[in-house]
């Protein structure tokens, strides 16, 4: 620390430089977050010093948190769910793990069947929870082997993972046929939706991922993402709005004694703001942000097709991925475990963004 500080100038001087550094939005094809909406950011501002870890104290945004849950369920089948707002999806899977590993504690060596399209987070949620990962195949579509991951299931399963839209090529597991498999086994069932929770719903043919689904026990989203929230804020959502106290640990020095969640501070500011953000648009606005995304990424695959590279899947959600090697070095892009070169048409990307990536590129691949 400074012995004497700095002033406001010097300070906010310091601030704008080290923010100047961050890449440009415009240029950054890899990233799952995007720009805020701008209620988003107002909402935010309203609220920066609440902590859901101490509701008592703020009964109003323990409200807000009540009814983002409720929206989110209204919008995945089940206005009754329960859940809660996590800092994001790694939070909301490993919650979900220890749900299903909490549930089955006479199980002395538990597994859990993930597929390998599977987020990391996974990894890191067994590792905390001891539990075995199992590893499913993709089939040739780069979906979940359902049949696979029925194969893999024994007396020690205690919860089969499905994703509706991974994160490297967009693709939507078979959530019925695996939703089927968890009923039939009796084996909790999640669904990691972070990315794809926020866009499925507003497809003109959405698939079934949901607590339309009988078998599906819980589901991750992250408004922070396709929800155009400010950072962080995710949701992990249960059929039961009871299950999650199984998690209660004692907080006797709290205003409630009891709670549930992972974290004990808990901001208050991102839960309104993605409220604010749902409750602004409404189910038309949001329908026409995913008609933008998807829209553009239909156009960054016939492109990039027009100029001999081809995708490497054809994807559920706004995420595209070729085989190609070079990109012009102004474009953020990233690649997939399996190589290929991974685009997100985030609603920061527009249609000019897609138009000029694809002169770019081309003049690479002319």
């Amino acid at each position: 620390m400074l012995s004497d500080g700095r002033t406001e100038d010097e300070l906010f001087s310091f601030l704008q430089d080290a923010r100047r550094s961050d890449l440009d939005p415009r240029y950054i094809l890899s990233s799952m977050c995007t720009l805020p909406h701008p209620v988003a950011q107002r909402a935010h501002e309203l609220f920066l010093e609440t902590n859901l870890g101490d509701p008592g104290l703020f009964p109003g945004t323990a409200r807000l948190e009540r009814l983002l849950i409720e929206r989110i369920g209204a919008l995945f089948h089940l206005p009754s769910a329960g859940g809660y707002a996590t800092s994001g999806g790694t939070e909301s899977n490993l919650q979900a793990l220890r749900l299903a590993r909490d549930q089955r504690r006479e199980i002395r060596s538990p597994n859990v069947i993930v597929p390998e399209s599977a987020h990391f987070s996974f990894r890191k949620a067994c590792d905390i929870l001891n539990l075995e990962m199992r590893t499913v195949n993709m089939d040739s579509s780069r979906r979940m082997d359902a049949s696979d991951a029925s194969a893999k299931i024994d007396a020690s399963t205690i919860c089969i993972v499905g994703i509706a839209g991974t994160t490297e090529y967009g693709m939507v597991d078979p959530i019925r046929t695996l939703s089927q498999i968890a009923e039939e086994n009796r084996i909790f069932f999640h669904v990691d939706a972070a990315f794809g929770g926020m866009v499925i719903p507003f497809l003109e043919n959405p698939v079934p991922f949901d607590f339309s689904l009988p078998g599906v026990t819980t589901i991750a989203v992250d408004p922070h993402k396709m929800g155009l929230s400010t950072i962080p804020c995710g949701c992990l959502l249960t059929r039961d709005p009871d299950l999650l106290s199984i998690l209660n640990v004692d907080t006797p020095y709290l205003t409630v004694k009891q709670e549930f969640t992972l974290a004990g501070t808990r901001p208050g500011a991102p839960v309104a703001a993605a409220l604010a953000v749902l409750d602004y648009l409404g189910i038309s606005g949001m329908r026409s942000i995913v008609r933008g995304c998807m829209k553009n990424t239909h156009r960054l695959i016939d492109g990039m097709e027009t100029l001999g590279i081809l995708r490497a899947a054809t994807p559920d959600v706004n995420v595209a991925t070729f085989a190609c090697t070079k990109v012009p070095d102004r474009w953020k892009v990233s690649w997939t475990r399996q190589g290929h070169l991974r685009l997100v048409c985030m609603p920061h990307v527009h249609g000019e963004q897609i138009e000029e990536f694809l002169s770019d590129i081309g003049e690479i691949h002319a």
